[in-house]
């Protein structure tokens, strides 16, 4: 099955980014750490060209820590600057604003050799929908600016945001491409919230997961769920999970969505513990 999704605002986000990355020195591209490729968009390495680019893996307090660290080799070593970013964390917000400074130096000193007049460092900020955009730049200018939000999509139009006097950002709206070829895309990303629930069924998303868990981390199951290990019926896992939480309807039956509704909220809000849903190959 091929997932398809591609509201309006996106294709024009789309071309906005295009026309105005001539106006930036480089690009900061935020990516999930739970899932750091599968949250990658495509279409905007195709147009990025040769621009310098920073990669900021966001929501870093929710991702396994071991698999953060393997995906920040894999990006060095694809000859991208790349951080690991808890937007609560002061330290790693610093990092972010010092990282971008060190990635403009260059361009700086050769406009100040021309004799140009010093101006403040320009960023473009791109990520796919609720990757946390909005989040990071508010705390980088220490207000509400940008407007967030638990939903996709929040982001609707570009503007240039100010972050003290060191670099200015273009703030972008979040883009995904018109469909995921790979399914184990499409399940990765409505796992971690990134796509509306609705394109999916949340039963199947949340066997991808329970799926995901068994086979990468088995104790997970067993310390949140009281779950044997070897279960491998999913059926008898919703049962057992769904009466364990109390999601019963009249007669005794276990609702099999409130279930799943249950399995990833318990994903997305660390309760499972940390969590990364891909390793670099």
């Amino acid at each position: 099955m091929t997932i398809q999704w591609f509201p309006g605002h996106m294709a024009k986000a789309k071309r906005e980014v295009q026309e105005k990355l001539k106006l930036v020195d480089f690009v900061i591209e935020l990516v999930d750490a739970r899932a750091p490729e599968s949250s990658q968009n495509p279409l905007l390495q195709q147009i990025l060209n040769q621009k310098p680019k920073m990669v900021v893996l966001m929501k870093d307090d929710l991702a396994d820590p071991v698999s953060t660290k393997a995906w920040l080799r894999h990006f060095s070593e694809q000859g991208m600057v790349a951080i690991a970013v808890n937007v609560n964390d002061r330290k790693d917000l610093q990092h972010v604003i010092q990282k971008a400074k060190d990635m403009a130096k260059d361009k700086m000193d050769r406009l100040k050799k021309k004799g140009v007049r010093p101006r403040p460092a320009r960023a473009m900020i791109i990520g796919i929908p609720n990757v946390g955009k909005s989040t990071l730049i508010n705390r980088l200018v220490h207000k509400k600016i940008a407007k967030t939000g638990d939903k996709p999509g929040v982001t609707k139009n570009q503007q240039w945001i100010k972050v003290k006097k060191d670099f200015e950002l273009l703030d972008t709206p979040g883009i995904l491409w018109p469909k995921f070829e790979e399914q184990v895309v499409g399940y990765r990303l409505a796992a971690i919230g990134t796509i509306k629930d609705q394109l999916l069924p949340i039963e199947d998303i949340a066997a991808f997961v329970i799926q995901y868990l068994q086979a990468t981390y088995p104790s997970v199951l067993k310390d949140r769920y009281q779950m044997s290990e070897d279960n491998e019926d999913m059926n008898d896992i919703f049962e057992h999970i769904g009466r364990g939480r109390g999601c019963l309807e009249s007669g005794g039956r276990v609702n099999f969505e409130k279930t799943a509704d249950i399995i990833l909220q318990d994903l997305r809000s660390g309760r499972l513990g940390s969590i990364t849903l891909e390793k670099p190959e």
